[in-house]
């Protein structure tokens, strides 16, 4: 009887810890989802430069197709904006490196709402035929969206920039960006497909043929297309040859300080150039034909103070060459990013003004919250740049070049429209010295690499600190500086004029697939409504 009394009392005992394990178990597998979505999206931000992981992309979207297959609008929210959260804290912690965190989480935080709307989309169509080719248009749809709202948009973070060095590159020369971030995205969700179709046939010893043919489409068509795009990407010269010299002089210090010693980062970039002269008077090295500048290069306005455009006369002179010096300057009451063509002969003969302004750090919206939040942040954009209006192409030598400011790389149209306007060569004048030795750089240097291949165009990228290059039309780079020191990179380079498809078509492919996502979720939805009132 004693026997029986313990087994029983150990019974009682062992039931509640029992079921507090289930209940345990129970909420770790309800957790699983959610911690999915997160790494998923933090191993869509190591794909990223500096890193040449690119192929993570695609098992980053499998397992975010996944988390999504089949979820309500409520819970793809969430998990949605847990993958967004996870790709783009990391991704854009550059922002906060000299404004300090709050700007950065406030961006981040307003950046994954469209990854979490994304995510519902992308779960309303998971379940239709065909879903791999839905869901990437609405992945596609989101960034259409992202790179135009709010303040005009902030289209970093594109999948295709993270594609420089990927085997589906030469899909930017058939439809820009939006074709080649939608291949990288389906073909991620086709792995999901593919990988849920073999575990579906285990369990059931059936095979649905019309779902496994999409799933495996959604993968070959990517890479078979990407390989058959390789015969638009060329480095080859069509209008002959320029000899190009990108001069990095370096900054005083990292920062923002750095905008206090204008004058300084002036004779920086003066010296640099002088330096090379005296290179080419000793026949170390060839004479450029053209020489550029970076961004903000000159903040001091050579329009308006004699020093310094006898400072950027003499370096003209000196290297006998024109140059395009990227300046800070004020007409009319209003204040601009602008790059001055500078010939050694006749001065300043042509000027173009950055149009893509960057929000919270060229112009301010929303001045009076900002202050009111922190007025130190409305003292570092004490006045709002104006915007130009007009694409920037300077003939230089025998060469068109035109002008990409820093930010403008980003977007697909500005970019474009100085090839439209039949820009042989395209300059990317940057600076990136208020982001410290940050990811920026590479970032803002792999989307440089795509626009070569977007446009069949060699272009140079000269930074104040670094990293500056120049990239060959198929997107190699032949020549970069390291950060931080002051250097020039002098290189023969191909002319080209001829237009890629995804030149010519401009936004045409992005607004089809805007209309393919719009075509599943009207699919998607019109189902919905059928099933509830079956």
């Amino acid at each position: 009887m004693t026997v029986t009394a313990t087994s029983v009392d150990e019974s009682d005992q062992l039931e509640p810890q029992s079921a507090r394990a289930s209940r345990w178990a129970a909420r770790l597998r309800r957790l699983v989802p959610a911690a999915a979505a997160a790494l998923s999206g933090v191993l869509l931000y190591v794909s990223f430069p500096p890193r040449t992981l690119w192929w993570l992309a695609l098992p980053a979207f499998a397992v975010f197709g996944w988390v999504l297959r089949g979820r309500g609008w409520k819970a793809a929210f969430g998990l949605g904006y847990l993958f967004g959260l996870g790709f783009l804290l990391p991704l854009l912690v550059w922002t906060g490196v000299e404004v300090g965190p709050v700007p950065w989480i406030a961006l981040v935080a307003v950046e994954a709402v469209f990854v979490a709307l994304v995510g519902v989309g992308v779960a309303a169509v998971s379940k239709l035929p065909g879903s791999p080719v839905w869901a990437a248009a609405v992945w596609i749809a989101g960034e259409a969206a992202r790179a135009r709202a709010p303040f005009n948009g902030f289209p970093w973070g594109k999948i295709a920039f993270g594609q420089a060095d990927g085997v589906f590159l030469p899909l930017a020369a058939v439809g820009g960006t939006p074709v080649l971030g939608f291949a990288v995205v389906l073909c991620g969700f086709g792995l999901y497909e593919i990988v849920r179709l073999v575990v579906e046939r285990r369990g059931t010893g059936a095979v649905r043929r019309p779902a496994a043919a999409v799933a495996l489409l959604s993968v070959a068509v990517p890479v078979v297309g990407a390989l058959a795009a390789r015969t638009l990407v060329s480095d080859k010269a069509e209008d002959g040859t320029v000899t190009v010299a990108a001069i990095q002089g370096n900054v005083p210090r990292a920062g923002l300080e750095f905008n206090a010693q204008r004058r300084a980062v002036l004779d920086y970039h003066a010296r640099e150039t002088e330096r090379l002269a005296a290179e080419v008077k000793a026949g170390k090295i060839a004479k450029p034909d053209i020489v550029l500048w970076p961004e903000n290069s000159s903040d001091v306005d050579p329009f308006t103070d004699a020093d310094a455009a006898v400072v950027i006369e003499q370096a003209a002179k000196a290297i006998d060459a024109p140059i395009s010096v990227g300046g800070v300057v004020e007409r009319d009451g209003k204040l601009y990013n602008e790059q001055i063509l500078w010939d050694p002969a006749k001065g300043p003969t042509d000027t173009y003004d950055k149009r893509q302004i960057q929000p919270f750090g060229e112009y301010l919206p929303l001045r009076s919250l900002v202050g009111a939040i922190n007025k130190n942040w409305t003292t570092m954009v004490h006045q709002d740049f104006s915007r130009g209006t007009k694409p920037g192409v300077f003939q230089m030598a025998n060469a068109k070049v035109g002008l990409v400011t820093c930010y403008e790389a980003a977007f697909d149209w500005a970019v474009r429209s100085e090839v439209t306007d039949g820009a042989q060569l395209i300059s990317v004048p940057s600076n990136n010295a208020t982001f410290d030795r940050s990811e920026m750089t590479y970032q803002q240097l792999a989307m440089s690499r795509v626009r070569a291949v977007e446009h069949s165009r060699t272009v140079t990228v000269p930074v104040t600190s670094g990293v500056s290059a120049i990239i060959m039309p198929d997107g190699k780079i032949t020549q970069r500086t390291g950060m931080f020191v002051a250097d020039s990179l002098v290189q023969k380079v191909p002319l080209r004029s001829t237009q890629t498809p995804a030149t010519r078509w401009g936004i045409l492919p992005e607004m089809a697939l805007v209309l393919v996502a719009a075509g599943g979720l009207g699919w998607a939805i019109g189902a919905g409504v059928r099933g509830r009132r079956g």
